[in-house]
């Protein structure tokens, strides 16, 4: 088992059990991880929803719409020797016990993962008004399926990621879609002002009514009210504000917790309690790249880090921990990526022209890329994301021609 923080970890022996709390993405890579590194002990998976584990990033797309009734992982857990605990929530962990708190009932662990995720954050006053959805559950996206069907009047809470996407769909199903941003632009959170500034047009152009500098004073049913007096007719609200790692459970628990109540992982993902592992949206982790502290929700942290885990927990060869963080997004026509980390750049550079089909931002920190924003250019990205990986000194100059390939500019 690994210790809590540094030493060298034992090998497990064939009687040792691995408990992991959450069934999302990071938790099923992890169970998946640790059969493909030769873990032999007993693996139990428990997630909170009934449904068999499924993918998420399809339940903004094909679920919502129609196209498919879930997004379960093609994975044979019977085959793998993974138990499943289905529909059952967990509801505290004691270390020192080496104990999982659930509703049913104490589970022993050996080692204990985390990946329970992270929740939607709540639109203050909405809750129990009829017509108010998330989009963060199978269950969410099909409560939704019948209001995009019926083509209702739509309010969407938030021009982040999930608001973008959710928008497309809607838009697609025919409904009248009106996005409400408290802030000037879509993605304040994610991106410079002047990066996102050329996105708000795309709202336009699919029909949808953009309204920025814009907060909801409350919902009603069959109507949002904004701030300014505005009301806003809405057979149904979607609220995409933000999402938070999933922790409250572990309050007395003695695991640390950072700034945003994400669990505080070392640079091999485990917690500061003694055999308790923590990876996915609900851990932060040491980047060394970046010099910082990185809390990362999105899909590809969820599928890098359950290999460091297992790592660890074998007893295997294991690098640090230090991804180059990945996401992206299909909005409005368009395939948005994204890769690394840009808010301590001190160099942008700009590929063609933004309001194009195409076009790329690269961030630079002393001559080196740290980050990429891609639309419509997936060589880009994956030339980009190879070039933060390896750290190369470029010439930023030569990145701003669009018909030269990223990776010629390294000198």
């Amino acid at each position: 088992m690994a210790p809590a923080t540094g030493g060298t970890p034992d090998l497990p022996r064939a009687g040792e059990r691995v408990v992991v709390a959450g069934a999302g993405m990071a938790g099923v890579q992890t169970a998946v991880a640790l059969r493909e590194q030769g873990f032999t002990g007993s693996v139990v998976l428990i997630g909170a929803e009934p449904h068999q584990p499924y993918d998420r990033p399809p339940l903004s797309k094909a679920v919502l719409l129609g196209n498919a009734e879930g997004s379960a992982f093609d994975i044979d857990f019977e085959a793998l020797g993974v138990e499943l605990r289905l529909g059952l929530e967990v509801t505290g962990v004691r270390p020192g016990d080496h104990a999982l708190d659930t509703e049913d009932g104490p589970v022993p662990y050996d080692t204990l993962v985390i990946a329970t995720g992270a929740e939607p954050v709540r639109l203050p006053g909405s809750e129990g008004v009829p017509g108010v959805h998330l989009l963060r559950t199978l269950d969410d996206a099909q409560r939704l399926r019948p209001v995009l069907a019926d083509r209702h009047d739509i309010v969407v809470v938030g021009a982040g990621w999930i608001g973008a996407e959710f928008a497309t769909a809607a838009r697609e199903a025919g409904c009248a879609v009106t996005v409400v941003e408290a802030a000037d632009r879509p993605l304040a959170g994610a991106l410079p002002a002047d990066v996102a500034a050329p996105m708000a047009g795309w709202y336009a152009e699919a029909g949808v009514n953009l309204r920025t500098h814009a907060r909801v004073a409350r919902v009603e049913p069959g109507l949002v009210v904004l701030d300014d007096g505005t009301a806003l007719p809405a057979g149904a609200v979607v609220v995409g504000i933000g999402a938070r790692p999933a922790t409250r459970w572990l309050t007395g628990s003695g695991i640390t917790l950072g700034d945003h109540r994400e669990i505080v992982a070392d640079d091999r993902l485990r917690t500061s309690a003694p055999d308790v592992y923590a990876v996915g949206d609900c851990a932060s982790f040491p980047s060394a790249r970046y010099g910082e502290r990185l809390l990362v929700h999105h899909w590809d942290n969820a599928l890098q880090g359950p290999r460091t885990v297992a790592a660890g927990i074998v007893g295997g060869p294991a690098a640090p921990y230090d991804p180059v963080p990945y996401f992206w997004s299909e909005q409005f026509g368009r395939f948005v990526q994204y890769a690394g980390h840009h808010p301590h750049a001190d160099t942008t550079v700009r590929r063609g022209d933004p309001a194009g089909a195409a076009w790329s931002v690269c961030w630079l920190r002393e001559d080196r890329l740290v980050a990429l924003l891609a639309v419509g250019r997936p060589r880009d990205l994956a030339q980009g994301r190879k070039l933060i990986e390896a750290g190369a000194p470029l010439d930023a100059e030569a990145l701003t021609d669009p018909a030269r390939p990223l990776k010629s500019a390294v000198r």
